[in-house]
């Protein structure tokens, strides 16, 4: 839009044109939009050059400012698009999408590492009322166990939001603060279904953006990231592979490469493990199914399977990132699920998950995506910082 003295001297320089010749020029200016500012810049005191091309690095220090880069704008609008190409995938396979709840009282994942709430109100409640719910509230971690709720009503069913971790962590692939894409899935007995849908998903969601948004994607795939078209053109194309957990430790164990932290049965596997083992696989995604029963929250369902003892679980890895997806079968067996929760001790906190199998349960399962980490691995971005607006992590809540 252009500003009022603007505005004014170009349609002065209009005036003296001939009337049809005026007319077009007119029509041009707003069909380009002809965008000038309305106001008053200070061009060299501007951080973001027009003619430079700042690292992503750079651009994020200005939280304010960088949508305006090139890159943060596709960024953006390729996010914008992703977003849109989700719903439509599970609203045309006949999910219903479900908003669940950001304060819960439930740790979703059992690991602890969630955002308390508190009021803000210096007034001190009375002892006999500490809590603004009367029990202690959190950001959600995920919306699985509400999606749980709702499966008992409908076949399928997804949700897309936010999810917080107060995870003191500083590395590429973290945020406190970050978008979850989860879906439930009812009447499945079969890990392979949860998979099949898992791959659908990101490839169907990923030829979408690539053909809505080509020219934001080649930005990415030119100055940010130039071998990484290749290497989706390669996953778009193939099966993603499927091994086992123990297929995966024997993979580790026999690995010429030296690990930080050495490959055991029973231990949950690292980042370095998870880009080894794609590497190892052709560089394709890859299923990693059947975990260790003690290595899993309590949800997951018993495998029975020996001395082993594993659960239907799986994580998706993708090269240069490493896990992209969780999922896993429910135990939807009263009696299984009441005896684990006996043993860690969750029996009162968790009676309403039970009254879930008493009433009624059907064997169901589902997963979990991040969505910034999917942005990361199909743009090609080093910092997960670097595909969300306004990036939260530890030590940095800007603006």
């Amino acid at each position: 839009m252009l500003g009022p003295r603007r505005g004014w001297q170009a349609l002065r320089r209009c005036v003296s044109l001939p009337r049809a010749q005026r007319e077009v020029r007119l029509r041009v200016r707003e069909a380009l939009g002809a965008r000038e500012p309305a106001g008053e810049v200070k061009v060299q005191a501007f951080p973001l050059k027009t003619k430079e091309r700042h690292p992503l690095e750079y651009v994020r220090q200005f939280p304010h400012l960088r949508c305006r880069n090139n890159t943060l704008g596709s960024l953006l609008r390729i996010r914008s698009e992703a977003t849109a190409a989700i719903h439509s995938f599970f609203q045309d396979n006949g999910y219903v999408h479900i908003h669940t709840p950001i304060i819960t009282s439930n740790d979703c994942e059992g690991a602890g590492e969630l955002f308390q709430i508190e009021t803000s109100n210096e007034a001190r409640e009375p002892a006999e009322k500490t809590h603004f719910f009367d029990v202690p509230a959190f950001l959600t971690v995920s919306g699985q166990l509400h999606l749980e709720v709702m499966a008992g009503a409908f076949t399928h069913v997804f949700t897309f939001g936010p999810t917080f971790r107060a995870e003191n962590s500083q590395s590429r692939r973290h945020l406190a603060e970050f978008y979850m894409v989860e879906a439930e899935l009812s009447f499945t007995e079969s890990l392979e279904d949860i998979m099949q849908v898992m791959e659908d998903l990101f490839k169907t969601v990923t030829s979408t953006v690539f053909s809505k948004c080509p020219r934001d994607v080649e930005l990415f795939h030119k100055y940010i990231a130039p071998a990484q078209k290749d290497r989706l053109a390669k996953t778009l194309k193939n099966k993603f592979v499927i091994i086992s957990y123990n297929e995966a430790m024997e993979i580790l164990k026999q690995a010429s490469q030296t690990f930080t932290f050495k490959p055991e049965w029973g231990c949950d596997l690292q980042t370095e493990h998870e880009k080894y083992l794609v590497k190892h696989c052709g560089e394709v995604p890859v299923f990693v199914i059947n975990y260790p029963y003690d290595l899993k929250p309590f949800y997951m369902r018993d495998n029975e399977d020996g001395p082993q003892h594993t659960v239907a679980a799986v994580d998706l890895l993708v090269p240069g990132i490493g896990e992209l997806c969780g999922g896993s079968l429910r135990e939807e067996r009263l009696p299984f699920l009441e005896s684990r929760l006996q043993r860690l001790g969750l029996t009162d906190a968790y009676q309403w998950y039970l009254d879930l199998r008493k009433f009624g349960s059907v064997p169901h399962g589902g997963f979990g995506m991040g969505f910034e980490r999917y942005l990361q691995y199909i743009l090609g971005v080093e910092s997960i910082k670097d595909v969300i607006p306004f990036p939260r992590f530890s030590h940095s809540c800007l603006l």
